[in-house]
């Protein structure tokens, strides 16, 4: 008997105040899926752990509204829905001019590796998942009202019947059935064209291959190299840092303007972020006697190019699990390599 069946027998509505400990623990085991279902709607990867919090808390609160009629890992995602709802409601921002979504955070494939594997019989509920935590995803949900992002989700990534998201927010099936094809059609408009070419987060050996070329040419600062590898349209984006540069042209000359050509000391460790090949940046600080964080490049390959790069700051490193440095007398992951001269 499952976890969540039993407490549907007992009924969370009886749990008494000292039964806060039991409570705790059964909603704990869906502590990374809702993390993820709250990022999703949110962006942000703190903002998605404040959020989670706040759903345990309301779901503890609230228990004896828990009647049974869904699972209990159901009735946590609508409280966590309406959680996040109530957050946008309060201080979310309009995108900015040209789509640039300035709050976005990336979120580390080794916690979204926590999250439950698939059924080995639903394979396309695998490919979606992976699609639908990609940057390029996310950003497209940004640009959506707060309540056609909700059905959206709930409806097109869990899964979840039009009956028991209208329950959930509150609405009538035809409400929710209207905000969702809305918010399919801003989907439309704002996911990249070539998404039917994308491999649902795997990377082909020519893949592999661009992110190493990718790699190499960043360290050596070639400019003319890496501008090779990009799309006619390629996208770069900052975020917090405003400033969204599409085009060719228009990205590498923001390089050359930027001193990027002038840069010396780089050095680079690969990873994987939102199920996306990643690229984290030091740069050599010769009063530090180390290469200290600079910033993590996210890329977007489709048709053997880079489509899109999203750049982030170095304050992202600890929650992705990146070195806080890489020395260069044989303690980092780069000791065969000498300090700059």
């Amino acid at each position: 008997m499952s976890a969540d069946t039993r407490l549907e027998e007992l009924g969370v509505s009886g749990l008494g105040e000292s039964d806060e400990s039991a409570f705790s623990g059964l909603a704990e085991r869906h502590r990374r899926e809702l993390h993820v279902h709250c990022y999703r709607m949110l962006g942000s990867f703190e903002d998605a752990e404040d959020t989670v919090q706040e759903t345990f808390l309301r779901a503890w609160r609230r228990r004896e509204t828990f009647e049974g009629r869904s699972t209990f890992r159901a009735w946590l995602y609508g409280i966590a829905t309406n959680a996040c709802l109530d957050l946008l409601a309060k201080r979310r921002p309009e995108p900015a001019t040209g789509g640039e979504v300035l709050w976005l955070q990336p979120y580390p494939d080794r916690l979204l590796d926590e999250l439950p594997a698939g059924d080995a019989d639903e394979p396309e509920t695998v490919a979606v998942a992976r699609e639908t935590i990609e940057l390029a995803y996310v950003i497209a949900v940004q640009h959506l009202a707060p309540r056609p992002r909700a059905v959206l989700i709930l409806r097109d990534v869990l899964g979840w019947p039009a009956k028991d998201v209208a329950e959930a927010l509150g609405d009538s099936v035809n409400s929710v059935n209207s905000a969702l094809q809305r918010a399919r059609a801003g989907m439309r408009e704002h996911l990249p064209a070539e998404r039917q070419d994308w491999t649902g987060g795997e990377q082909d050996a020519g893949t592999r291959e661009l992110v190493r070329r990718f790699t190499d040419a960043s360290v050596a600062t070639d400019i003319p190299a890496l501008a090779a590898m990009l799309r006619d349209d390629v996208r770069c984006s900052m975020p917090p840092t405003p400033g969204l540069y599409v085009g060719r042209d228009a990205v590498v000359s923001d390089w050359v303007e930027s001193g990027f050509e002038g840069m010396k000391g780089l050095r680079a460790v690969p990873t994987s972020v939102n199920r996306q090949p990643a690229v984290a940046f030091y740069l050599w600080r010769d009063g530090e006697g180390a290469y200290l964080p600079l910033t993590i490049d996210v890329l977007r390959v489709t048709g053997g190019a880079i489509a899109e790069i999203v750049t982030f700051h170095d304050d992202r490193f600890p929650g992705l699990g990146l070195p806080e440095r890489l020395t260069a007398d044989g303690t980092g992951p780069f000791a065969e390599q000498s300090a700059p001269e």
